[in-house]
C-alpha cells in the first residue's frame, strides 16, 4: 500500500508533441516555456529533457534562462537523456560520438541540478553484453556525474542487450558507485515478461527510477515500433499498473516522483495542454487505485500482458 506523497515527472516524450525517438528530428515543436507551463498547470513537478532538444534551447537562451523557466513554473525535478554507446572503448567511432553527447548531458545535469541522467543499453544487439566492461564504463560515467549530485540510471529494455533484471543488476553492481541505478518502465517490464514479484530481487539502492504508461494486450509490429508508436495512458491498456506500483513500493522504491512516459502516434498530435492534463490525471488515478484497492490474489506474481 502506497502511503507517501506522490509527485509526477513528465518524461520528455510525454509533452514533446509530434516527434518520436529516432525521428529525423527529436526537437519538440513546442517552446520549452510552454511545455513547462503546461506541465505545471496539470500538476507535474518534474520535466524530462532529451539531448537534441536540450542543446537547441541551451544555444538559444542559455542555461540561466532554462533554469528560470523551470523555477518560475515550480518544476523542481529534472531528468536528462538519452546516452547510448557509452560502453565502447575510447577511440571507437561509436564512443567518440557518444562522448560528445555525454559531455553535453553532464554539463546540463550540473547546470540544471538534474536528479537523473538516463542511459541506454545497446539497441537491437546481436551479441550478449560485455558485463564487466559495461560495469566499468558505467562506473566511470557515475564518477563524472557524482559531482553534480546526479544519478546515472540504465534503462532495462527487451529489445536491447540488457533485457533481464539479472544482467542489469550485474552491470550496476559492477559499476560499484552510489549513484548507479536501474530505470524500470512498466512497458519494458511487462513486454519483457518480467513478473512483478521479481522486482523484489532488486536491492533498493539500485531501484532509482520508475516510468508509467500502458499498452494493448498484443504487440503490434515489432517491440521497438510498439513502444514508440502505440503506448497508452495508464489505465487505458492491459497492464496492471496498481500491481506494478505496489510491487516497486514493496521493493523499497523511495524516489520523490514517478515518471510518466507516453509515446504514441495518436496521443502526440493532441494540443499540449490536453496531453499534459490527460497523462497526469490518468496516472494519478492509477496511483489512487494502488493506494486504496486491495491487491488481487497473486497479482504480483505474474507478468502483466508480456508476450
Amino acid at each position: 500500500m502506497i502511503h507517501r506523497p506522490v509527485e509526477l515527472l513528465a518524461a520528455y516524450w510525454t509533452l514533446a508533441g509530434d516527434v518520436f525517438p529516432g525521428a529525423p528530428t527529436e526537437v519538440s515543436p513546442f517552446p520549452l516555456a510552454d511545455r513547462a507551463a503546461a506541465a505545471a498547470a496539470a500538476g507535474y513537478t518534474g520535466l524530462g529533457l532529451v539531448h537534441e532538444d536540450l542543446v537547441v534551447w541551451r544555444d538559444r537562451i542559455g542555461y540561466g534562462a532554462i533554469r528560470r523557466i523551470l523555477l518560475d513554473q515550480g518544476i523542481r525535478h529534472v531528468e536528462v537523456e538519452f546516452l547510448s554507446d557509452w560502453w565502447w572503448a575510447p577511440g571507437d567511432p561509436r564512443r567518440t560520438a557518444s562522448d560528445v553527447v555525454r559531455e553535453d548531458l553532464l554539463e546540463a545535469a550540473a547546470e540544471l541540478g538534474a536528479r537523473n541522467l538516463k542511459v541506454s543499453p545497446e539497441l537491437h544487439a546481436v551479441t550478449p553484453p560485455d558485463v564487466p566492461r559495461m560495469g566499468d564504463e558505467l562506473g566511470r560515467l557515475c564518477e563524472a556525474a557524482r559531482a553534480s549530485g546526479t544519478a546515472v540510471i540504465m534503462e532495462l529494455m527487451p529489445f536491447t542487450n540488457v533485457a533481464t533484471l539479472e544482467i542489469a543488476l550485474a552491470i550496476v553492481a559492477g559499476a560499484d558507485q552510489p549513484n548507479a541505478g536501474i530505470l524500470l518502465d512498466i512497458w519494458h517490464v511487462a513486454r519483457g515478461g518480467i513478473p512483478y514479484a521479481d522486482l523484489s530481487t532488486i536491492p533498493a539502492r539500485y531501484l532509482s527510477a520508475v516510468e508509467l504508461d500502458d499498452a494493448d494486450p498484443e504487440v503490434v509490429g515489432d517491440l521497438f515500433d510498439d513502444t514508440r508508436f502505440r503506448r497508452r495512458l495508464p489505465g487505458d491498456g492491459s497492464f496492471d499498473v496498481p500491481a506494478f506500483l505496489r510491487a516497486i513500493d514493496d521493493a523499497g522504491f523511495a524516489a520523490p516522483y514517478y515518471g510518466v512516459e507516453i509515446i504514441s502516434e495518436t496521443y502526440r498530435r493532441q494540443p499540449l495542454e490536453v496531453m499534459a492534463r490527460t497523462s497526469f490525471e490518468a496516472t494519478m488515478a492509477q496511483v489512487e487505485r494502488a493506494r486504496t484497492e486491495p491487491a488481487a490474489p497473486a497479482a504480483a506474481e505474474r507478468a502483466e500482458a508480456g508476450p
